[in-house]
């Protein structure tokens, strides 16, 4: 008997009990559908959570200053522009330095988050880094001048101009925690803040936010000049290791604190290694729970082959006593069982995605469903029909032949 022929009569077997036939796909349906949608939901997870990782910027330094360090020890920005002179690697500094209190206009009083940094705050900081919509960004002039300009969001501008978010020329009064107050010139506006977020909660209760020189914002607290941290982007990721030694033996000889471990610099590349580890971890695990369902429905197969085989005991010996041989009654079976789980496999995959795609488009993540899982999961499914398939098919192949035809 060829191929086609084996492949024909499993086909005409399945479909001759289809509910029976469903009832023991349902098992593997589960577990494919679980493992897919686990997979391409954790996985388009992971790329979201790594995108933001590398948004922050794959070549990206967190050079920082031990809480153990003097007030003499911390950096100035003598110090950050001897690191930009002397390191040619280093693309861009800027501390980070934030500041509470309150921003009004002529219109509205809101609280407020100032961050101060050099000109390269545009580029190193994550909040205020979201491309210039109207006007520009302060300059090296400005900080060192420490005029008071400032560059604000579009939500700033929105919440303090009556929706309005070309507002550049326009000033607003920012008032440290302690009552010092100066008027800040807007240069710039930015893409908001929170436009993504929008419907999510009551942004209208959000902090405004807003960029000025770090100079500037030592008039309204002098202690933000002891500088304990900056954002470093060098040219390359390759460029990193290299660029973090020299850092921190430069800041070590410049304040006399060689082997004092006071500076340490931390790559994000760093962080992103981890945050991977731990999400493949917690995926591969979830998945493998998931697979369970894989199991049962396996030994579901291999129970319904086992059921099939006793009632086709006559069918079988009346095939032997024809001249069928034992391998083929084997493969007969075999190929039964294969076809089953391979149909399960295939649905169960497309009730996984979509369960992937719902679920994701729910939570704004896009789901990662690559070929090689596909695969996997077809070769999977085709692996568990072998498995459990080979004793119900040994079994039918080793029957008797006259014990067979005997069966009632």
């Amino acid at each position: 008997m060829n191929l086609k022929e084996n492949f024909k009569m499993a086909l005409d077997s399945i479909f001759s009990n289809k509910m029976r036939s469903f009832l023991t796909m349902l098992g593997i349906i589960i577990g494919i559908a679980s493992v897919i949608a686990i997979l391409a939901f954790g996985n388009g997870a992971t790329s979201q959570i790594t995108g933001t990782f590398n948004d922050l910027g794959a070549s990206t330094v967190s050079l920082s200053v031990s809480n153990e360090a003097t007030k003499s020890d911390a950096l100035n920005d003598k110090d950050l522009q001897a690191l930009k002179a002397s390191i040619p690697t280093i693309e861009r500094i800027s501390p980070d330095k934030t500041l509470n209190g309150t921003a009004s206009s002529t219109y509205e009083k809101k609280s407020a988050l100032a961050i101060g940094g050099t000109p390269d705050l545009q580029y190193t900081n994550q909040m205020m880094d979201k491309g210039l919509v109207y006007g520009r960004y302060f300059n090296q002039n400005e900080y060192e001048d420490a005029k008071n300009v400032t560059v604000v969001s579009e939500d700033t501008a929105a919440a303090l101009f009556k929706g309005r978010k070309d507002v550049v020329g326009e000033k607003i009064n920012l008032a440290s925690v302690g009552g010092t107050t100066i008027s800040l010139k807007i240069i710039g506006v930015t893409k908001g803040t929170f436009a993504k977020m929008q419907g999510s909660f009551d942004t209208s209760k959000m902090p405004v936010y807003l960029a000025t020189p770090l100079t500037t914002m030592a008039k309204l607290d002098p202690t933000v000049a002891a500088i304990n941290s900056v954002t470093v982007q060098v040219a390359s990721k390759d460029d990193i290791e290299s660029a973090s030694k020299q850092m921190v033996r430069l800041l070590e000889t410049r304040h006399d604190a060689v082997g004092k471990d006071f500076y340490t610099a931390t790559n994000f590349l760093q962080a992103l290694d981890q945050v991977d580890s731990v999400l493949g971890l917690f995926i591969n695990f979830i998945a493998a729970v998931a697979g369970i369902a894989l199991l049962v429905g396996g030994i579901g197969v291999m129970n319904i082959m086992l059921v099939s085989v006793t009632e086709r005991t006559r069918e079988i010996g009346t095939r032997k006593a024809l001249g069928a041989t034992t391998n083929t009654i084997l493969f007969q079976f075999l190929m039964e069982s294969v076809i089953l789980s391979l149909i399960g496999g295939i649905i169960g995959l497309i009730l996984g995605i979509l369960l992937a795609n719902g679920v994701a488009s729910a939570l704004d993540i896009v789901p990662s469903i690559t070929i090689g899982s596909i695969v996997m999961v077809l070769l999977f499914s085709s692996a568990v029909g072998v498995f459990f398939g080979i004793y119900p098919a040994r079994k039918a192949a080793r029957l008797d032949p006259i014990e067979a035809l005997r069966y009632e």
